[in-house]
């Protein structure tokens, strides 16, 4: 199906699954709700896209339960949505085409921990903090940590990034095998605990980032790392976006082994000092993070400062501290709601996108340039490290000429990213909210993506109508 024009509802006419819910009532009993507001709760987007629902929830305890699930689902030919937390950004969860939802919060155990290999293996339902609370006391952590409390499921299914990944990589490179329910309801698990293997297709990584369409995940096995001896965070300003992204791309080129490094705009910046009651200067901002023993995060501390003096950084501090680096990240983490309360009134659109480390500084000067020139209220952040980065659009909804404001601006950045051989997405995914740019980032390589989901999913019953552009929708 192709994207939805943000400023529409959708019209699709979604058929009759009557007699799979019977099917699944005479199953799984009271675990399935048809419930309105249940259902309208599983619908949810974190975005201004128009709610869905799905025809039925059901909530899940297994694997056994989610393979008995899709088999009658796929007898049937109604569509499923794998549910986590609700935190995905671009329509993820939404059910154009009615369907099941999968809710898989109670799936939530962690059912190894082998220290001595660095990994772990959970279920799809236990979510970051939730994890490494659990394994704070072995010493171990794991390093994805986008700003919501995401359950581990979905941010398989998002490719999820967050501000470690600078050092210690996305989704894809953390994750060791998976275990997946597939469209005819078989389980089937992509690979083991070894930490590379030769043999055959990588079935995990394509499962990684694909939004639910080809499989649900029901298991995880994850790397993990060991805890630092020492870290030390800071805080630097300066006097515009393009000097704090120069000092971002020549800490990349230099090889310093940061673990963190994000931008928060001037906007971002006045925003989480209102909304966490702080008082940083209200400029361009890095906050930066170091990982290792003392004398390493010292020199790297160093090192940094040498950098950020060349673009007049200024007013670098760092600091040990555990508390007051919680409080500082907190504070980053917190730079959604953080904006939103910029504009209370009205609704927060959330997009990202990522390009080469050598053009950021151009991307980002010319989207903050862009969102000046509109009037609007667009605040950016960005895991910079790596390329990527944010605006959080505040958008009047029922403004039309507001909407069609944030819907040019949000297609000119994604176009912008584009030619500069980078991604309309580095971490929200695709989902129905960016399916307008697919062909433009992958041109003919669509066609083989669309023929394994053919191949996986001959049905079209996972989670359809996310990511395909109209013209290789399946029918």
């Amino acid at each position: 199906m192709s994207s939805l024009p943000l400023s529409q509802t959708h019209n699709t006419i979604k058929p009759d699954h009557s007699l799979a819910i019977t099917a699944l009532q005479e199953r799984f009993g009271k675990q399935l709700s048809v419930n309105s507001t249940v259902r309208e709760q599983h619908g949810h987007t974190m975005t201004w896209l128009t709610n869905q629902p799905p025809d039925a929830v059901l909530t899940v305890q297994d694997k056994q339960e989610v393979a008995a699930a899709v088999e009658i689902c796929n007898q049937y030919e109604m569509p499923v949505i794998a549910f986590g937390i609700g935190s995905s950004l671009e329509g993820q969860l939404n059910a154009p085409y009615g369907g099941l939802c999968i809710d898989m919060h109670a799936m939530n155990a962690i059912l190894q921990v082998h220290n001595e290999d660095l990994t772990v293996t959970v279920q799809p339902g236990v979510t970051r903090e939730q994890l490494n609370h659990y394994l704070r006391d072995a010493g171990l952590f794991f390093p994805i940590d986008p700003g919501a409390n995401a359950s581990i499921g979905g941010m398989v299914a998002t490719r999820a990034s967050g501000t470690n990944a600078v050092r210690y990589g996305t989704m894809k490179d953390v994750v060791l095998a998976l275990e997946v329910v597939t469209a005819s309801g078989d389980i089937v698990r992509t690979g083991t605990r070894a930490k590379k293997s030769a043999a055959g297709y990588d079935l995990t990584r394509l499962m990684i980032g694909s939004e639910g369409t080809l499989g649900i995940v029901t298991e995880i096995t994850l790397k993990l790392f060991g805890i630092s001896e020492c870290i030390g965070s800071g805080i630097c300003h300066f006097s515009s976006i393009e000097d704090a992204c120069q000092a971002v791309m020549l800490t990349i080129q230099m090889c310093l082994p940061i673990a963190r490094i994000e931008l928060l705009d001037a906007m971002q910046i006045k925003a989480c000092n209102q909304y966490d009651n702080l008082s940083l200067t209200e400029t361009p901002t890095l906050f930066v993070e170091f990982h290792g023993t003392e004398a390493g995060v010292a020199e790297q501390a160093k090192l940094f400062t040498d950098i950020i003096e060349e673009f007049g950084g200024r007013d670098f501090a760092w600091d040990t501290n555990e508390a007051e680096r919680k409080r500082l990240w907190q504070a980053r983490h917190n730079a959604y709601h953080a904006s939103s309360a910029l504009r209370p009134e009205a609704s927060a659109l959330s997009t990202d996108a990522c390009v080469p480390i050598s053009r950021l500084a151009e991307c980002v000067s010319e989207t903050a340039k862009d969102i000046e020139a509109s009037g609007m209220i667009g605040p950016i952040v960005g895991h910079v490290g790596d390329g990527n980065f944010h605006v959080l659009l505040l958008v009047d909804t029922k403004n039309l000429e507001e909407v069609a404001t944030a819907e040019a601006i949000i297609g000119r950045l994604a176009t912008r990213a584009i030619e500069m051989d980078g991604t309309c997405t580095g971490e929200h995914g695709i989902g129905q909210g960016k399916q307008k740019y697919m062909h433009q980032e992958h041109g003919n390589a669509l066609i083989l993506m669309q023929a394994v989901k053919s191949a996986l999913d001959p049905k079209n019953i996972l989670n359809p109508g996310k990511i395909w552009p109209e013209a290789l929708s399946i029918s």
